[in-house]
């Protein structure tokens, strides 16, 4: 019986310790969850924390204002803690951005083209992303057609892309040119035609906003295609001079175009606004600016309003270079200051504004050209010039780049002055060869 007593005795102790021992472990997993439960709500708390970010970005009309606002909107939703303080681009050629860069003052996120790109690599100024293209996954959200927007020649990405390739257009008032009896210019000499009778009318014929030097290299170059498709891009490359024929004609019909009263007085003081007044209040017969001027071209003159293949030196030259087009695309987008206190979260917002812009742009603006895949549906169907546009894609021939597309610093600087000087009728076109042949690189 005594046995049988210890025997008892013994295995309730280590029922009881059993017991005791479950009860431990089911503290102590009790405490490692309150532990975590704890830690995710610091790491909650943290995220949460309100965050600034300076914003450097374009802001000008309806085609970049509401894409911006709907971006920001999204971003609210999904990253509420986040607030971005907005300064508007200048339109001064990304001076204003290179004095911040200058000065220690960028901004965490700013718009960059590829100028900016090469001058800030230089200068450290500008954040490598491409660690943040692998990590957000960006590279699939791309267009495969348009990669060239996403990747420089050095191999890296430096700015989450948001707009294609895009197009420099010869935008022109339909109503204005039936009332004075002008036919649509298909070779030089009927541009020439179109400018004398516009100016007895007292109509403006083509209006610039010259104060920015980009549209003024952009209406050399369109001259340049008619008879060297590359224009610009082969100055760049180092593979052509200012003198050969192509170039040096462009600079020759511009000085005698502008000389003969194609652009309005003082056209190198006028800035966007005051440039696309004259042309939405039916006071210029002519612009000049990219696709994405359709928008704001058709809500000022609707069906009044259509773009012309550019003109060329006669009609075989007009039929064989109608397809060749002036602009492209090319690296550029939302780039990141490297001096941003939280560069992953900058580069987050930064890739997530990109994305959104491009989207408002696709479903809401009518625009196709755009960088990134979009999987909503169309809410605003094509403007007719859009759909013109998007028909003529596959016929495209070439391209060549915007001013901002230039890769060789001292070129373009160098070709952005001369080209502006072309604008005054002050300026020979051999004094544009002289100043443009001193500044072209090397041949790559």
């Amino acid at each position: 019986m005594k046995k049988f007593a210890l025997a008892l005795m013994s295995l309730c102790l280590v029922f009881v310790a059993a017991c005791g021992s479950a009860g431990n472990n089911v503290a102590n997993e009790g405490n490692k969850e309150t532990v975590k439960e704890a830690a995710n709500e610091e790491t909650k708390t943290e995220e949460a924390k309100p965050v600034k970010l300076r914003i450097y970005a374009q802001y000008a009309d309806d085609d970049t204002k509401l894409p911006y606002d709907y971006a920001v909107a999204e971003l609210k939703k999904e990253m509420p803690n986040v607030e971005l303080e907005l300064e508007v681009q200048a339109q001064d050629d990304g001076q204003k951005l290179k004095t911040y860069a200058a000065t220690g003052n960028l901004p965490d996120i700013f718009g960059a083209g590829l100028d900016i790109i090469s001058t800030f690599k230089k200068s450290g100024n500008i954040l490598e992303l491409d660690q943040y293209v692998e990590q957000f996954g960006f590279k699939d959200k791309m267009q495969p057609s348009a990669m060239n927007t996403l990747v420089t020649d050095d191999g890296h990405t430096y700015a989450f892309p948001y707009a294609g390739n895009e197009f420099v257009l010869l935008y022109y008032n339909k109503e204005l040119f039936e009332k004075n009896g002008v036919k649509v210019p298909t070779t030089y000499d009927e541009l020439m035609t179109a400018v004398k009778t516009f100016n007895a009318a007292g109509i403006t014929p083509l209006s610039l906003f010259a104060k920015e030097k980009w549209p003024t290299v952009s209406l050399f170059d369109m001259f340049v295609t008619r008879n060297e498709p590359q224009g610009i891009k082969k100055l760049d490359k180092g593979e052509a001079s200012a003198s050969d024929p192509a170039y040096k004609e462009a600079a020759e019909k511009i000085v005698e175009l502008v000389q003969a009263g194609l652009l309005p007085k003082g056209a190198t003081n006028l800035n966007y606004d005051q440039a696309a007044a004259l042309f939405h209040q039916g006071k210029a017969a002519m612009f000049l600016n990219g696709q994405w001027e359709i928008a704001e071209s058709t809500k000022h003159l609707g069906d009044k309003v259509g773009w012309m293949y550019f003109p060329g030196t006669d009609a075989a030259n007009y039929e064989a270079s109608k397809y060749a087009f002036s602009g492209g695309g090319g690296p550029g987008g939302y780039a990141v200051n490297p001096d941003t206190k939280d560069k992953e979260l900058a580069a987050k917002v930064a890739a997530f504004l990109s994305l959104k812009y491009a989207e408002y742009k696709y479903t809401e603006r009518g625009n196709p050209l755009v960088a990134t895949k979009v999987d909503k549906a169309i809410v605003t169907e094509y403007p007719p010039m859009m759909q013109q546009l998007s028909d003529d894609i596959a016929k495209i021939s070439s391209t060549t780049t915007f001013a901002w597309g230039l890769s060789d610093a001292k070129l373009k600087a160098a070709i952005e002055d001369a080209s502006q000087s072309l604008m005054t009728g002050a300026y020979s076109a051999e004094q544009f060869i002289e100043d443009v042949n001193k500044a072209i690189p090397a041949a790559k």
